[in-house]
Formats: C-alpha cells, sequence, structure tokens
C-alpha cells in the first residue's frame, strides 16, 4: 500500500536530481522490445549520465546495455540486433588531427544486449546531428553546421574551424542578419543535410548553397527525412532574401544525389516543415502553418500524394496544435500530440480525416507505434515524474511499463494539483492549477507564489516540473494559469495576445489574483510571483502596473521592447506580436515596462543567462539598473555559461535556491538554508547554515 502524503517528508531541491528520465525510447522491429536511454544527474558533480536499456515491452526484464555522457536518436536496425544512437566520444578529443572526429557527435552502433561496445558509423568533422538511416541501412543522412563553400569536405571543413575558432584573431564578422541564434555565433557556417553512403565510405552535400536545411526546430525534430525505397530526400528550408524577419519555410525533396530539387510547397507563404514519408512511400505528411511571419499560427498536419500532387489538410476540426507525429506501419493513419486545454493527448487520424482520441488527462510527451498499431508513450502529471506506458491497439486503459522513480515517490510527497476556473477578459473561462503545500492545513494561512508562463504562445499543463513541487516542499502555495495567449484552448484564444501582451493576459493574471487571495487558506498580504521569457516580462509588467505583490522573480524578462527587437535574432517574432518595429508601432512604448519607471517600488530577483541571443541579458541588466537606481531591493544573478534554457544540472539548482532564499526574506513560508552569493555547490547544498 502506498504511503499517505502526511507520512512522507517534504520534497526537496535535491530531490529534483534523484529523478531518472527515459530521454528517448524505441520499439523492436518485431514489437516485443523497447530500447530506452535512461538520463540520471549527479548534483555535487554537476553532471548527467544516460543508461541505455533493454526492457521487454511490459516494462519486465531489463537489461542494461552501455553508460553514456548524452544519447539521441535511439533506433532499431531493421533486425533487431543492434541498436543506433547519437553520442560522442571523449577519447577522441585529442586525435582530431589525426581524423578522428567522434568527439564531435557522430551516429554509432552497438549490439543490443548486455555489456555491448560501441562502434562510429560517422565520423564526420563538424559532427552529425539528428542522424537517420535508410531502409536498407546503406545511407546515413544528418545535418552539421558547415561551411558553405567547403561542402561535403571533411578535411577543409576542419581547416576551416580550427583557423576560425584558434588563431591569434578571435572575432564575430556578420553582414546579414540572424547571425547568431539560441546560444552560438554562425561566423559563416550553414547548417546543411549530409548524405553519407557506408558502402562507398563518402560524404555528399545535398543542400548546397548560402542557406540553413534545415531550419532551427524548436522542441526537436530532424526537418529531414528520406524515402522507403532510398532514392528520394525530403527538407524544410527557408530560402527567402530575409529568413530573420519571417517564417516561410517549405518542404524540398531531391533526389539521393542531391540533384532535381523541387519545392513543394511554395504556394503557401507560412511555415512548412516536419516532413516525413509513409512506410509504403506513397505520400509525405507534414506540419504547415498558413499565417505569414506569425510562428503562433495553428499547425495542423497535411499529407501531399506523391502520385499526383495533391494535398489534404486532417487536423483541421481540432482546433489545436499538432506536436509530433508518426505514421502508422500500414500507411494508413496518423498518430499525433497536440495541444489540449491543460494537457497534451495522442491522437489517431485516418487519411480521410477520421479522428481518435486516445489519451485524456495527462501530459503525453515522445511517443513510439509498434507494427500492430499499438503505442508506447511518455505521461506525467503535476503529481507524477514522468513514465512509459503502454497501449496495446484496442485497450482503453494504458500500463505503466517504467519505475524508475518509484523509490522515490513512495519517501517524498511529490504535490498533485487542484484545478478551479476563474473568468477573466471578456468573460473567457480561464484555467488555474493550485499546489497547496507539505503537511497543508486547511485551518492556517500560506504565503501564495503565482508562476506565470513564457512561449507567449504556449501553456502550463498537468505535468510535473521542478516549481511545483521544491516551494510547496518549503511551506508555499504555488498557483499557475493559462491566459489569453495560452495554446490548448483554441486559436482564437492564442491569438488574443497578438499586438496585447499587457491587455487582456495582464487581466486574466489579475482576475486570477483576486479569486486566489479569497481563499480561507491564502495570506493576501504574503503573495509574490515568478516567471520565465515572457512570464519575466510579465513580472516586469506587474512592476509597472500593480502593487499587490510583496516581491517579483524575474527571469529571461524582456524590460525594453525598443531594445530587445534591436538586440534580438528572430525578428519575425516581435514584427508580428509587436505590430510592426520600434519606428511604427505603438506597442514598442505602450506595453514597454521600461516606460513605467517611476512607478516601479518591488523587490526583485533577476536570473539571466550570457549566452542568451532570444531575450539578450542586457535586457535583465537594464532593469537592474533602473532598479537599483531608484534604490529599490533587487538581486541580479547571471549564468556565465547559459542561454535562455539554464543548465538543468549545473545551474538550475542556484535558480531553486534563489527564488527559495528571496520568497523567504520576502513572504516568509519555510526555513531557506541558502546563501545564493556562495556560488560553490558544494556548500550551497552540501549542507543547511549552522
Amino acid at each position: 500500500m502506498a504511503a499517505k502524503a502526511e507520512e512522507k517528508r517534504a520534497f526537496e531541491i535535491s530531490d529534483l536530481y534523484r529523478i531518472e528520465s527515459v530521454t528517448d525510447f524505441a520499439i523492436s522491429p518485431d514489437g516485443e522490445k523497447i530500447a530506452m536511454a535512461v538520463a540520471k544527474k549527479n548534483l555535487e558533480k554537476g553532471e548527467s549520465k544516460t543508461t541505455i536499456y533493454i526492457t521487454d515491452r511490459d516494462g519486465g526484464k531489463k537489461e542494461t546495455v552501455m553508460t553514456l555522457d548524452w544519447c539521441s536518436g535511439l533506433a532499431w536496425s531493421r533486425d533487431g540486433k543492434e541498436l543506433y544512437f547519437g553520442t560522442s566520444d571523449k577519447k577522441a578529443k585529442n586525435k582530431e588531427k589525426k581524423g578522428d572526429y567522434t568527439s564531435q557527435g557522430q551516429l554509432f552502433r552497438a549490439s543490443a544486449k548486455k555489456g555491448a561496445k560501441m562502434k562510429a558509423v560517422t565520423n564526420f568533422s563538424m559532427g552529425a546531428n539528428g542522424a537517420v538511416l535508410s531502409k536498407d541501412e546503406r545511407y546515413v543522412l544528418f545535418s552539421s553546421k558547415i561551411y558553405p563553400e567547403a561542402g561535403a569536405d571533411n578535411e577543409l571543413n576542419y581547416k576551416y574551424h580550427k583557423k576560425a575558432t584558434t588563431g591569434p584573431v578571435q572575432a564575430h564578422v556578420a553582414d546579414s542578419l540572424l547571425y547568431r541564434h539560441w546560444t552560438s555565433w554562425n561566423d559563416g557556417k550553414r547548417e546543411h543535410i549530409i548524405l553519407f553512403d557506408t558502402k562507398k565510405g563518402t560524404y555528399t552535400d545535398l543542400t548546397p548553397g548560402d542557406y540553413d536545411s534545415p531550419v532551427f526546430m524548436l522542441g526537436g525534430g530532424n526537418g529531414f527525412a528520406i524515402s522507403p525505397d532510398g532514392k528520394e530526400v525530403c527538407f524544410s528550408s527557408n530560402r527567402s532574401k530575409h529568413p530573420e524577419a519571417n517564417t516561410n519555410s517549405d518542404v524540398f525533396i531531391t533526389d539521393i544525389n542531391g540533384r532535381n530539387l523541387v519545392n513543394i510547397t511554395a504556394k503557401n507563404e507560412g511555415w512548412d516543415g516536419d516532413a516525413q514519408y509513409s512506410p509504403d512511400g506513397k505520400y509525405i505528411a507534414y506540419k504547415q502553418q498558413l499565417i505569414p511571419g506569425y510562428e503562433s499560427d495553428m499547425i495542423n498536419l497535411v499529407v501531399y500524394n506523391r502520385e499526383n500532387g495533391e494535398k489534404k489538410v486532417l487536423t483541421e476540426a481540432l482546433d489545436n496544435w499538432v506536436d509530433g507525429y508518426k505514421w502508422a506501419a500500414d500507411s494508413k493513419s496518423i498518430y499525433f500530440s497536440a495541444e489540449a486545454p491543460g494537457h497534451r493527448r495522442l491522437y489517431n487520424v485516418t487519411l480521410d480525416g477520421k479522428l481518435t482520441q486516445l489519451t485524456d488527462e495527462v501530459t503525453v510527451g515522445a511517443f513510439d507505434v509498434d507494427k500492430n498499431g499499438g503505442i508506447v508513450f511518455a505521461a506525467t502529471t503535476v503529481g507524477k515524474p514522468s513514465a512509459l506506458y503502454s497501449l496495446a491497439k484496442g485497450d482503453k486503459e494504458p500500463k505503466q511499463i517504467t519505475h524508475f522513480n518509484d523509490k522515490l515517490e513512495s519517501e517524498v510527497d511529490i504535490r498533485d494539483a487542484e484545478i478551479t476556473w476563474v473568468k477573466g477578459a471578456e468573460g473567457a473561462d480561464i484555467e488555474v492549477f493550485i499546489v497547496k503545500p507539505h503537511g497543508f492545513d486547511p485551518k492556517k494561512k500560506y504565503p501564495l507564489v503565482l508562476n506565470v508562463h513564457g512561449g507567449p504562445q504556449q501553456q502550463w499543463t498537468n505535468s510535473f516540473r521542478g516549481d511545483w513541487q521544491v516551494y510547496p516542499g518549503r511551506g508555499y502555495i504555488v498557483a499557475f494559469c493559462n491566459p489569453h495567449g495560452s495554446t490548448g484552448y483554441g486559436q482564437d484564444f492564442t491569438r488574443a495576445i497578438s499586438g496585447d501582451w499587457g491587455g487582456k493576459p495582464f487581466d486574466d493574471l489579475m482576475a486570477v489574483c483576486d479569486t486566489l487571495e479569497k481563499l480561507p487558506f491564502v495570506d493576501k498580504d504574503r503573495m509574490g510571483a515568478m516567471g520565465w521569457s515572457f512570464g519575466g516580462y510579465m513580472m516586469n509588467w506587474f512592476q509597472a502596473k500593480t502593487k499587490r505583490f510583496k516581491c517579483l522573480a524575474s527571469m529571461m524578462g524582456v524590460y525594453n521592447l525598443k531594445s530587445m527587437w534591436g538586440a534580438t535574432e528572430e525578428l519575425w517574432f516581435p514584427n508580428f506580436d509587436l505590430e510592426g518595429r520600434p519606428w511604427n508601432s505603438e506597442q514598442y512604448v505602450k506595453f514597454s515596462p521600461s516606460e513605467y519607471i517611476k512607478d516601479f517600488s518591488t523587490p526583485t530577483l533577476i536570473i539571466t543567462g550570457e549566452k542568451d541571443f532570444r531575450v539578450p541579458y542586457t535586457q535583465s541588466l537594464e532593469y537592474f539598473s533602473a532598479l537599483q537606481s531608484l534604490d529599490i531591493e533587487s538581486q541580479l544573478i547571471v549564468f556565465t555559461n547559459d542561454g535562455h534554457w539554464p543548465n538543468d544540472v549545473k545551474s538550475m539548482p542556484l535558480y531553486y535556491a534563489a527564488h527559495l532564499a528571496w520568497f523567504h526574506k520576502h513572504l516568509g513560508g519555510g526555513d531557506s538554508p541558502y546563501d545564493v552569493r556562495d556560488l560553490s555547490l558544494n556548500r550551497v547544498f552540501g549542507k543547511d547554515k549552522e
């Protein structure tokens, strides 16, 4: 019998790093086994290791294949005897001058049995990303950031790379926009698709020219695929003059030699990408957005008939974004995940548009489909870390098949969420999740932290997250909601935030706070708020527009809309969401927190990353300068080696510790043993203060 919550101890930061996560998995060709990559973190060492396991389909018998620093793209050989995966070989780091490039990340293979040894398949000097194999395993298709003039020449690319990174003069040079992206500078390189012929041992650049092919896809996906007969490749690329200012990615097809290039989506000026061939080779499925420049337009699933060129949209009636998808083995239907109110569900859709919902009250992550239509998928809720589940064809209820975190769940009070609905702006129903603290007593009053999501076009789902556990473990109520702009509630609701950043979403959040502070167990005089990215923007907007919070925590937040436009890389985003550019749209003044400095007064914790190119860290520096100049209590933390998402095991522990210290100081709540000025994790997390 499972222990009751009151019999378990409170959740601590260190418990997050006891969680083992399945990061990748694949069903064997015969449908009888599952290969899975499981990551385990070490807080003290600030590192993570990944172990590849082979289990029976029901999660029973388990064998350890090997342990690596990281693993991606796990796949079976067609005979089910070997595994393919992406990783790197640290031992090769000093051998590059001799032609061993496996430290850069390559495709490897290993026997699918206990204690297997891995062997490199590719050895490309610039690394092999997202590698996939042809059905007969002769060809390997991967992407790599190369020098276009070097093409697929291994030695020439390496020569250029060494000169650029080790010469006496180090500088970034650009003569066009999108010169850097997320956390890396382009420096003359482009993402290209490389074909490796394992029989001939040759590399071919299939997408030559000064373009990125494939385009980057937030949330993953290769952006390319090889046809079942091995004769054709499809990929996504934005070949417009100003790719930084538009979203016009198209799906191209080319033969296996990189000739006869055809754009099959040329008529659509919105985004097309993430294409996959059907197993029988008759169709290409891809995801599509119709509105040019709008990265948060409805994402639909489209099928292209390779014989007659006809296209059919399969998911329009769903009115929510399609995420990942996989073809059924018989090519007659497609399985996909999609946004839903407060969840992410699995569906199946036939080629004639018949839609079947397969899951409901959980948030689904990655999934795989076997030859008989059975599914294995990752799923989570607020109160349960992600695990794998199996749903055989015809079954109504899935069966949990991984139990890596059972011991943790039996010992620690992992809090679940209660859901309520609040009337927001224009009478809209706003979904609110409330996580009560460990040892909750309804007769007591507790401090509350409101957490606002980023995106802004995304949603908080019913899923496990450190914020939902660390703060309740220390005595705080945590509330999070999905205001206007959130996905999962129909495209009109998502679109409503564009051109209205500080309008309806702010009104929604204030209505939620009005409701929360009336709850008998909430201390309305001890309410704080936190947010990341757009959530950080909203913290800065709260600073300007309300005095109801005792403290704020702004992470990677937008502060000055004008300077943000001039420093971010994907200009299509502010151009659309702020309805123009700083010189022709009033949005950059109307909704910029920096324009309301005279109204600032709330103590604020600011966290950012020095390598954040999406919301440049200078936004946080500007904000901190303003607060300090006004003598408003504030603290700035800049992660030296991180971008928009701090490293989970090296930086996020300090993120949580800093929040707990800040909330403890301004809201009370549980004890806070952390001194965030002591950046040695061994001392910060080794023991409590004396």
